[in-house]
Protein backbone atom coordinates (compact mmCIF):
# COMPACT_ATOMS: atom_id res chain seq x y z
CA UNK A 1 0.00 0.00 0.00
CA UNK A 2 1.27 3.59 -0.81
CA UNK A 3 1.43 5.39 1.88
CA UNK A 4 1.29 8.94 2.35
CA UNK A 5 3.95 10.97 2.09
CA UNK A 6 6.64 11.20 5.29
CA UNK A 7 7.41 14.79 4.54
CA UNK A 8 3.68 16.65 4.61
CA UNK A 9 4.14 18.47 8.03
CA UNK A 10 2.26 17.46 11.08
CA UNK A 11 1.28 21.11 11.22
CA UNK A 12 -0.87 20.80 7.66
CA UNK A 13 -2.04 17.22 8.70
CA UNK A 14 -3.36 18.82 12.00
CA UNK A 15 -5.21 21.21 9.46
CA UNK A 16 -6.44 18.64 7.13
CA UNK A 17 -8.26 15.81 9.54
CA UNK A 18 -11.46 16.45 8.66
CA UNK A 19 -14.28 14.37 7.10
CA UNK A 20 -12.86 12.60 3.92
CA UNK A 21 -15.21 13.92 0.95
CA UNK A 22 -14.89 10.88 -1.20
CA UNK A 23 -17.39 10.33 -4.33
CA UNK A 24 -17.35 14.37 -4.76
CA UNK A 25 -15.54 16.04 -7.43
CA UNK A 26 -12.44 18.01 -6.72
CA UNK A 27 -14.04 21.68 -6.09
CA UNK A 28 -12.26 24.47 -8.10
CA UNK A 29 -9.79 26.86 -6.24
CA UNK A 30 -10.84 29.72 -8.18
CA UNK A 31 -14.07 29.96 -6.03
CA UNK A 32 -12.05 30.28 -2.48
CA UNK A 33 -10.31 32.96 -1.37
CA UNK A 34 -6.98 32.80 -0.18
CA UNK A 35 -5.32 35.74 2.25
CA UNK A 36 -1.82 36.57 1.85
CA UNK A 37 -0.31 36.57 5.08
CA UNK A 38 2.96 38.90 5.97
CA UNK A 39 5.87 36.35 7.03
CA UNK A 40 8.37 38.63 8.85
CA UNK A 41 11.35 36.55 8.82
CA UNK A 42 11.11 35.45 5.02
CA UNK A 43 10.88 39.13 4.40
CA UNK A 44 14.16 39.44 6.43
CA UNK A 45 16.01 37.08 4.46
CA UNK A 46 15.57 39.20 1.37
CA UNK A 47 15.88 42.57 3.32
CA UNK A 48 19.57 41.24 4.24
CA UNK A 49 20.65 40.53 0.59
CA UNK A 50 20.33 44.43 -0.24
CA UNK A 51 23.73 45.90 0.48
CA UNK A 52 25.42 42.87 -1.00
CA UNK A 53 23.30 42.59 -4.71
CA UNK A 54 24.01 47.12 -4.28
CA UNK A 55 27.93 45.72 -4.08
CA UNK A 56 27.78 43.30 -6.09
CA UNK A 57 26.01 45.69 -8.60
CA UNK A 58 28.73 47.88 -8.65
CA UNK A 59 31.36 45.62 -8.94
CA UNK A 60 30.02 43.65 -12.39
CA UNK A 61 29.75 47.71 -13.24
CA UNK A 62 33.13 47.83 -13.32
CA UNK A 63 34.88 44.77 -14.38
CA UNK A 64 32.53 45.37 -17.43
CA UNK A 65 34.72 48.48 -18.43
CA UNK A 66 37.64 48.28 -20.87
CA UNK A 67 40.58 47.66 -18.76
CA UNK A 68 38.20 47.14 -15.75
CA UNK A 69 38.62 50.79 -14.68
CA UNK A 70 36.54 53.63 -15.01
CA UNK A 71 37.12 57.22 -14.01
CA UNK A 72 34.99 58.07 -10.32
CA UNK A 73 32.72 60.95 -12.29
CA UNK A 74 31.46 58.43 -15.03
CA UNK A 75 30.13 56.20 -12.20
CA UNK A 76 28.62 58.89 -10.37
CA UNK A 77 26.78 59.69 -13.26
CA UNK A 78 25.44 55.92 -13.25
CA UNK A 79 24.39 56.64 -9.95
CA UNK A 80 20.64 56.33 -10.36
CA UNK A 81 20.86 53.23 -12.54
CA UNK A 82 22.87 51.41 -10.19
CA UNK A 83 20.33 52.39 -7.63
CA UNK A 84 23.08 53.95 -5.23
CA UNK A 85 22.01 56.04 -2.49
CA UNK A 86 25.02 57.96 -1.78
CA UNK A 87 27.46 59.88 -4.14
CA UNK A 88 29.74 57.52 -5.83
CA UNK A 89 33.40 58.37 -3.93
CA UNK A 90 30.98 57.85 -0.40
CA UNK A 91 29.90 54.17 -1.56
CA UNK A 92 34.14 53.78 -2.80
CA UNK A 93 35.04 54.98 0.87
CA UNK A 94 32.42 52.82 2.52
CA UNK A 95 33.03 49.78 0.75
CA UNK A 96 37.17 49.85 1.04
CA UNK A 97 37.81 45.95 0.11
CA UNK A 98 36.21 46.69 -3.52
CA UNK A 99 38.19 49.29 -5.53
CA UNK A 100 40.92 51.88 -5.12
CA UNK A 101 41.27 55.51 -6.42
CA UNK A 102 44.30 56.47 -8.56
CA UNK A 103 44.72 59.35 -10.52
CA UNK A 104 44.80 59.49 -14.43
CA UNK A 105 43.90 60.91 -17.91
CA UNK A 106 41.06 60.42 -20.18
CA UNK A 107 42.89 61.26 -23.11
CA UNK A 108 47.02 61.47 -23.09
CA UNK A 109 46.83 65.77 -23.16
CA UNK A 110 44.08 65.47 -20.57
CA UNK A 111 44.23 66.92 -16.91
CA UNK A 112 44.25 63.78 -14.25
CA UNK A 113 41.17 63.10 -12.64
CA UNK A 114 40.68 60.26 -10.05
CA UNK A 115 39.55 56.73 -11.80
CA UNK A 116 39.26 53.13 -9.77
CA UNK A 117 40.04 49.67 -10.34
CA UNK A 118 39.71 46.70 -8.40
CA UNK A 119 41.66 46.20 -5.04
CA UNK A 120 44.03 43.02 -5.45
CA UNK A 121 42.02 41.36 -2.82
CA UNK A 122 38.98 42.06 -5.21
CA UNK A 123 41.28 40.54 -7.84
CA UNK A 124 41.76 37.73 -5.32
CA UNK A 125 38.22 36.81 -4.90
CA UNK A 126 37.39 36.65 -8.73
CA UNK A 127 40.29 34.37 -8.93
CA UNK A 128 38.36 32.20 -6.53
CA UNK A 129 35.07 33.08 -7.60
CA UNK A 130 36.38 31.03 -10.67
CA UNK A 131 37.56 28.13 -8.90
CA UNK A 132 34.57 27.76 -7.37
CA UNK A 133 32.80 27.84 -10.54
CA UNK A 134 35.38 25.15 -12.03
CA UNK A 135 34.89 22.56 -9.06
CA UNK A 136 31.27 22.67 -9.23
CA UNK A 137 30.94 22.71 -13.64
CA UNK A 138 29.02 19.03 -13.17
CA UNK A 139 25.89 20.44 -10.58
CA UNK A 140 26.41 23.75 -13.13
CA UNK A 141 25.66 21.37 -16.06
CA UNK A 142 22.83 19.46 -14.39
CA UNK A 143 20.76 22.52 -13.53
CA UNK A 144 21.18 23.89 -17.36
CA UNK A 145 19.90 20.64 -18.39
CA UNK A 146 17.17 20.37 -15.65
CA UNK A 147 15.86 23.64 -17.15
CA UNK A 148 15.73 21.98 -20.66
CA UNK A 149 14.57 19.32 -20.08
CA UNK A 150 11.40 20.73 -18.17
CA UNK A 151 10.84 23.01 -21.02
CA UNK A 152 8.50 22.63 -23.96
CA UNK A 153 10.27 21.16 -27.31
CA UNK A 154 13.73 20.82 -24.80
CA UNK A 155 14.75 24.66 -25.96
CA UNK A 156 15.06 28.26 -24.18
CA UNK A 157 15.70 31.54 -25.72
CA UNK A 158 19.75 31.98 -24.96
CA UNK A 159 18.99 35.59 -24.04
CA UNK A 160 16.57 34.62 -21.49
CA UNK A 161 19.27 32.53 -19.94
CA UNK A 162 22.02 35.05 -19.80
CA UNK A 163 19.09 37.02 -18.04
CA UNK A 164 18.17 34.43 -15.52
CA UNK A 165 22.14 33.51 -14.92
CA UNK A 166 22.21 35.11 -11.58
CA UNK A 167 19.48 33.39 -9.99
CA UNK A 168 20.68 29.81 -10.44
CA UNK A 169 24.59 30.35 -9.92
CA UNK A 170 25.65 30.23 -13.50
CA UNK A 171 28.81 32.04 -14.25
CA UNK A 172 29.01 34.64 -16.89
CA UNK A 173 30.43 32.71 -19.67
CA UNK A 174 28.46 29.73 -19.16
CA UNK A 175 27.06 29.52 -22.52
CA UNK A 176 29.86 29.44 -24.76
CA UNK A 177 32.04 27.31 -22.48
CA UNK A 178 29.86 24.58 -21.68
CA UNK A 179 28.00 24.71 -25.11
CA UNK A 180 31.93 23.78 -26.88
CA UNK A 181 32.97 21.66 -23.51
CA UNK A 182 29.76 19.55 -23.30
CA UNK A 183 28.10 19.16 -27.22
CA UNK A 184 26.55 15.71 -25.96
CA UNK A 185 23.84 17.92 -24.23
CA UNK A 186 23.99 21.46 -25.45
CA UNK A 187 23.57 23.05 -29.18
CA UNK A 188 23.24 26.58 -29.88
CA UNK A 189 20.60 27.63 -32.90
CA UNK A 190 19.49 30.68 -34.15
CA UNK A 191 21.17 33.96 -35.36
CA UNK A 192 23.14 35.03 -32.08
CA UNK A 193 24.30 38.62 -33.90
CA UNK A 194 20.43 39.34 -34.18
CA UNK A 195 19.66 38.07 -30.46
CA UNK A 196 17.65 35.30 -31.53
CA UNK A 197 19.68 32.22 -30.27
CA UNK A 198 18.41 29.18 -28.94
CA UNK A 199 19.57 26.80 -26.49
CA UNK A 200 18.50 23.41 -26.96
CA UNK A 201 19.31 19.72 -25.58
CA UNK A 202 21.30 17.46 -27.42
CA UNK A 203 20.49 14.03 -25.57
CA UNK A 204 18.52 13.32 -22.35
CA UNK A 205 20.44 11.91 -19.15
CA UNK A 206 17.68 10.15 -17.19
CA UNK A 207 19.45 10.66 -14.30
CA UNK A 208 18.58 14.46 -14.08
CA UNK A 209 15.03 13.62 -14.65
CA UNK A 210 14.27 13.24 -11.20
CA UNK A 211 12.81 16.16 -9.18
CA UNK A 212 14.12 17.43 -5.58
CA UNK A 213 10.48 16.08 -4.46
CA UNK A 214 10.86 12.58 -6.27
CA UNK A 215 14.68 12.65 -4.55
CA UNK A 216 13.37 13.29 -1.44
CA UNK A 217 10.40 10.71 -1.58
CA UNK A 218 13.30 7.81 -2.82
CA UNK A 219 15.82 9.17 0.06
CA UNK A 220 13.12 8.90 2.77
CA UNK A 221 12.06 4.94 1.62
CA UNK A 222 15.47 3.52 1.85
CA UNK A 223 15.88 5.41 5.61
CA UNK A 224 12.71 4.31 6.78
CA UNK A 225 12.38 0.74 4.33
CA UNK A 226 8.25 2.04 3.50
CA UNK A 227 7.43 3.19 -0.03
CA UNK A 228 6.98 6.43 0.33
CA UNK A 229 4.93 8.86 -2.37
CA UNK A 230 6.21 11.73 -3.64
CA UNK A 231 4.23 15.06 -2.75
CA UNK A 232 4.81 18.73 -1.01
CA UNK A 233 5.96 19.50 1.77
CA UNK A 234 3.57 22.31 3.27
CA UNK A 235 4.52 24.40 5.76
CA UNK A 236 2.07 26.72 7.51
CA UNK A 237 3.86 29.73 8.49
CA UNK A 238 2.52 30.53 12.01
CA UNK A 239 -0.38 32.43 13.20
CA UNK A 240 -1.94 31.24 9.72
CA UNK A 241 -5.09 29.06 9.11
CA UNK A 242 -7.01 27.50 6.61
CA UNK A 243 -10.65 28.37 6.26
CA UNK A 244 -12.73 25.20 5.81
CA UNK A 245 -13.49 25.26 2.51
CA UNK A 246 -9.91 25.81 1.49
CA UNK A 247 -8.39 23.06 3.76
CA UNK A 248 -11.04 20.52 2.24
CA UNK A 249 -9.48 21.93 -1.22
CA UNK A 250 -5.61 21.51 -0.21
CA UNK A 251 -5.93 18.06 1.45
CA UNK A 252 -7.97 17.09 -2.12
CA UNK A 253 -4.91 18.16 -3.87
CA UNK A 254 -2.51 16.97 -1.88
CA UNK A 255 -3.82 13.35 -2.36
CA UNK A 256 -3.87 13.44 -5.94
CA UNK A 257 -0.50 12.01 -7.65
CA UNK A 258 2.55 14.02 -8.30
CA UNK A 259 3.12 15.12 -12.22
CA UNK A 260 6.94 15.43 -12.55
CA UNK A 261 8.11 18.73 -14.11
CA UNK A 262 10.14 16.56 -16.44
CA UNK A 263 7.39 14.35 -17.60
CA UNK A 264 5.56 15.04 -21.01
CA UNK A 265 2.26 17.08 -20.37
CA UNK A 266 1.35 17.57 -24.23
CA UNK A 267 -1.74 15.82 -23.54
CA UNK A 268 -2.77 18.06 -20.49
CA UNK A 269 -5.56 20.26 -20.83
CA UNK A 270 -4.41 23.83 -19.60
CA UNK A 271 -7.01 24.16 -17.59
CA UNK A 272 -7.54 20.80 -16.02
CA UNK A 273 -6.09 20.51 -12.45
CA UNK A 274 -3.89 17.92 -13.74
CA UNK A 275 -1.75 21.14 -15.20
CA UNK A 276 -2.36 22.97 -11.62
CA UNK A 277 -0.63 20.14 -10.14
CA UNK A 278 1.88 20.17 -12.63
CA UNK A 279 2.68 23.84 -12.83
CA UNK A 280 3.29 23.74 -8.73
CA UNK A 281 5.53 20.72 -9.45
CA UNK A 282 7.51 23.00 -12.00
CA UNK A 283 7.93 25.86 -9.88
CA UNK A 284 8.45 24.26 -6.95
CA UNK A 285 11.85 22.72 -9.14
CA UNK A 286 12.61 26.10 -10.22
CA UNK A 287 12.98 27.43 -6.84
CA UNK A 288 14.94 25.00 -5.89
CA UNK A 289 17.53 24.73 -8.71
CA UNK A 290 17.47 28.66 -7.85
CA UNK A 291 20.85 29.64 -5.95
CA UNK A 292 18.55 31.37 -3.20
CA UNK A 293 15.56 29.32 -2.96
CA UNK A 294 13.66 32.59 -4.44
CA UNK A 295 13.11 33.78 -8.06
CA UNK A 296 11.19 37.36 -8.71
CA UNK A 297 8.29 36.45 -10.00
CA UNK A 298 8.69 38.90 -13.50
CA UNK A 299 11.75 36.38 -13.76
CA UNK A 300 9.69 33.92 -14.00
CA UNK A 301 6.95 35.14 -15.70
CA UNK A 302 9.26 35.08 -18.90
CA UNK A 303 9.38 31.74 -18.73
CA UNK A 304 5.57 30.96 -19.51
CA UNK A 305 5.79 29.88 -23.00
CA UNK A 306 8.99 27.71 -22.46
CA UNK A 307 7.51 25.72 -19.26
CA UNK A 308 3.69 26.08 -20.39
CA UNK A 309 2.53 28.63 -17.45
CA UNK A 310 -0.92 30.17 -17.64
CA UNK A 311 -1.02 34.03 -17.79
CA UNK A 312 -2.41 33.68 -14.18
CA UNK A 313 0.40 31.07 -12.65
CA UNK A 314 1.49 33.59 -10.60
CA UNK A 315 -1.60 32.87 -8.42
CA UNK A 316 -0.37 29.36 -7.38
CA UNK A 317 1.64 31.38 -4.64
CA UNK A 318 -0.96 32.60 -2.71
CA UNK A 319 -2.81 29.91 -3.10
CA UNK A 320 -0.35 27.29 -2.16
CA UNK A 321 0.89 29.45 0.53
CA UNK A 322 1.99 26.32 2.86
CA UNK A 323 4.50 25.38 -0.47
CA UNK A 324 5.50 29.25 -1.54
CA UNK A 325 5.40 32.55 0.01
CA UNK A 326 4.93 35.44 -1.97
CA UNK A 327 6.95 38.17 -0.50
CA UNK A 328 6.49 42.27 -1.72
CA UNK A 329 9.45 43.07 -0.32
CA UNK A 330 10.77 46.58 -2.23
CA UNK A 331 8.22 46.91 -4.26
CA UNK A 332 8.84 43.79 -6.19
CA UNK A 333 7.15 40.19 -6.27
CA UNK A 334 9.50 37.63 -4.96
CA UNK A 335 8.86 33.69 -4.99
CA UNK A 336 10.06 32.04 -2.20
CA UNK A 337 10.30 28.38 -1.31
CA UNK A 338 9.15 27.93 2.12
CA UNK A 339 10.83 24.82 3.03
CA UNK A 340 14.19 25.79 1.69
CA UNK A 341 14.15 27.95 5.24
CA UNK A 342 14.19 27.81 8.95
CA UNK A 343 13.21 31.85 9.71
CA UNK A 344 15.04 33.55 7.92
CA UNK A 345 17.93 31.04 7.36
CA UNK A 346 18.70 28.84 4.42
CA UNK A 347 18.60 25.19 5.69
CA UNK A 348 18.75 23.90 2.07
CA UNK A 349 22.22 25.71 0.63
CA UNK A 350 23.61 25.82 -2.90
CA UNK A 351 27.15 24.26 -3.10
CA UNK A 352 27.66 27.91 -5.30
CA UNK A 353 26.78 29.89 -2.26
CA UNK A 354 30.55 29.70 -1.18
CA UNK A 355 30.76 32.49 -3.82
CA UNK A 356 28.61 34.50 -1.84
CA UNK A 357 29.46 33.85 1.25
CA UNK A 358 33.57 34.52 0.12
CA UNK A 359 32.33 37.61 -1.34
CA UNK A 360 30.81 39.04 2.33
CA UNK A 361 33.43 37.95 3.92
CA UNK A 362 36.00 40.49 1.44
CA UNK A 363 33.30 43.22 2.08
CA UNK A 364 33.25 42.70 5.98
CA UNK A 365 36.84 42.79 6.02
CA UNK A 366 36.69 46.11 4.18
CA UNK A 367 33.75 47.40 6.46
CA UNK A 368 35.56 46.42 9.75
CA UNK A 369 38.87 48.37 8.57
CA UNK A 370 36.98 51.39 8.20
CA UNK A 371 35.01 50.65 11.44
CA UNK A 372 38.25 50.68 13.18
CA UNK A 373 39.65 53.39 11.17
CA UNK A 374 36.99 56.04 11.71
CA UNK A 375 37.14 54.97 15.64
CA UNK A 376 41.07 55.84 16.16
CA UNK A 377 40.51 59.19 14.40
CA UNK A 378 37.51 59.80 16.94
CA UNK A 379 40.35 58.78 19.72
CA UNK A 380 42.90 61.17 17.80
CA UNK A 381 40.40 64.09 17.78
CA UNK A 382 39.85 63.44 21.42
CA UNK A 383 43.29 63.54 22.46
CA UNK A 384 44.09 66.42 20.91
CA UNK A 385 41.25 68.24 22.42
CA UNK A 386 42.00 66.78 25.71
CA UNK A 387 45.83 68.00 24.76
CA UNK A 388 44.70 71.52 24.44
CA UNK A 389 42.00 71.69 27.29
CA UNK A 390 45.66 70.53 29.70
CA UNK A 391 47.67 73.39 28.04
CA UNK A 392 44.94 76.25 28.27
CA UNK A 393 44.34 74.99 32.03
CA UNK A 394 48.25 75.52 32.67
CA UNK A 395 48.86 79.05 31.17
CA UNK A 396 49.57 81.67 34.24
CA UNK A 397 46.71 84.01 34.74
CA UNK A 398 47.37 87.44 34.10
CA UNK A 399 46.30 90.12 36.92
CA UNK A 400 44.01 92.53 36.11
CA UNK A 401 44.77 94.72 39.08
CA UNK A 402 46.59 94.59 42.28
Amino acid sequence: MVLRNLTISYEIIKCLKKPSLLGLQIRSISSLKVVWKKDTRLDEAIEQDKRYKLCARVVKEVLNEPGQVIPLRYLEKRRERLRLTSKAKSFIEMNPSLFEIYYDRIKPKSDLVQFIRPTPRLRAFLDEEQRIYAENEPLIVSKLCKLLMMAKDKVISADKLVHVKRDFGFPNDFLMKLVQKYPNYFRLTGLPEEGKSFLELVSWNPDFAKSKIEQRAEDEALQTGVRVRPNFNVKLPSGFFLRKEMREWTRDWLEQDYISPYGDVSHLDQASKEMEKRTVAVVHELLSLSLLKRVPVPTLGKFCHEFRFSNAFSSVFTRHSGIFYLSLKGGIKTAVLREAYKDDELVDRDPLLAIKDKFLSLLEQGWQERKDRLKQQREQVQKDRELILAAKSNEPRERLCD
